[in-house]
């Protein structure tokens, strides 16, 4: 099967996580990578030694690229970067604010040069003047947008559990790739895109900053939802909790018929509305804890499932390697040995040749490449 964009060349000056995670979307989706590394390698290579010997992450979003080592600061190897671009149709590059112009490959100059170019900056805070000199990691930008501030439970905040601002910029400058490419198929120009890991936090944070605007900042309410009741976790009679979501009055009422056999709370005043429920929280879901602590775990998930409300259990990620509805996808990581992880949830179907994607070792396409882009 051809996949969308085979035929496309992407150069990648990247490392950590935001931008290899852009490009490896764009090798799942049948494009050329050729991901550019410094002397000692993308330092997401030494994160850690989880996958069988590799990084986890670099695993995970850099298998099916080419690899070679550059210093583009030295005339050699500045020349084939030039060469690689001039032929590429994508580049991409996370390097520290300017460095990439202070090294002769300013993108605006490029995409004069090469006009069906399409280049792409990710930043941890854009062209902010007061932001500049300062270090955007995931964590970092997480406590900057007001993220952390707003998980966690009541009595201490939290980091989201993966590295969801570099996640979201690097899903973020994919999409803005594909629009830039979308773009040049009409007009044959190439274009800019620029994602910033704290732009993309900002956005992702409209709704609590609407509310703070609004002198309603939300708290922290661990396993519960902000303005939305019921909307959390339950004990049952066993202890384990099951996660319930009310999204409306009807399935309300069929949470307290059909689920609670409570007549009296759908009739009770303080929760005729959302508004009501969220204001009356702790009372609302005493009385329904008091009623599903006296139920097990089967009994009350399949009476939700049976009255159609929406709930899911409190998995661990061990519980999540078994789930029933994960998909798995094989590589084989930069010493051979062979890995399962979750599949990309875009799915364009399987290769023609049905190989194994590799992760590639530090500049193991590096004398090919030369070889290729040296006239």
């Amino acid at each position: 099967m051809t996949l969308p964009l085979e035929g496309l060349t992407v150069i990648s000056i990247e490392q950590a996580v935001a931008a290899p995670l852009c490009s490896s979307r764009l090798v799942d989706a049948g494009a050329r990578v050729i991901k550019i590394e410094r002397a000692g390698g993308d330092f997401g290579r030494s994160y850690d030694t989880a996958a069988k010997g590799d990084s986890s992450y670099f695993a995970w979003i850099n298998h099916g690229k080419e690899s070679i080592v550059l210093d583009f600061k030295a005339a050699a190897d500045a020349a084939l970067l030039e060469a690689m671009i001039s032929k590429a149709d994508v580049l991409i590059q996370n390097l520290a604010p300017g460095a990439l112009t202070r090294a002769g490959f300013d993108p605006d100059r490029l995409r004069r040069d090469y006009p069906s170019l399409v280049t792409c900056s990710i930043s941890g805070y854009g062209d902010s003047e007061a932001m500049q000199g300062m270090k955007a990691y995931d964590l970092l930008v997480q406590a900057e947008s007001g993220l952390i501030s707003i998980s966690g439970g009541p009595g201490e905040m939290g980091r989201i559990g993966i590295s969801l601002c570099d996640i979201g910029a690097g899903v973020t400058a994919y999409t803005g790739i594909l629009e830039a490419l979308l773009r040049r198929s009409i007009t044959a120009k190439g274009g800019q895109v620029e994602v910033s890991l704290f732009g993309v936090a900002s956005e992702w944070m409209t709704v609590p900053f609407l509310h703070a605007a609004n002198g309603q900042a939300p708290s922290r309410v661990g396993l519960k939802h902000p303005s939305i009741a019921p909307y959390g976790a339950f004990k049952d009679k066993a202890g384990t909790l099951t996660l319930l979501s009310i999204q409306n009055e009807r399935e309300w009422k069929r949470l307290c018929l059909e689920v609670l056999d409570s007549p009296a709370m759908y009739e009770d005043d303080r929760y005729l509305s959302n508004d009501q429920r969220v204001l009356h929280r702790a009372s609302l879901d005493g009385d329904i804890e008091a009623i599903t602590n006296q139920q097990s775990t089967e009994q009350l998930r399949a009476s939700l499932k049976q009255a159609s409300i929406a709930f899911g259990g409190l998995n661990s990620v061990s519980e999540l390697l078994d789930h029933a509805a994960l998909q798995q996808r094989t590589i084989s990581n930069s010493q051979g040995q062979t890995l399962h992880m979750p599949v990309n949830p875009v799915c364009h179907g399987q290769r023609a040749d049905d190989t194994v994607p590799s992760v590639p070792k530090l500049n193991e396409h590096g004398f090919a490449l030369r070889a290729e882009f040296a006239s």
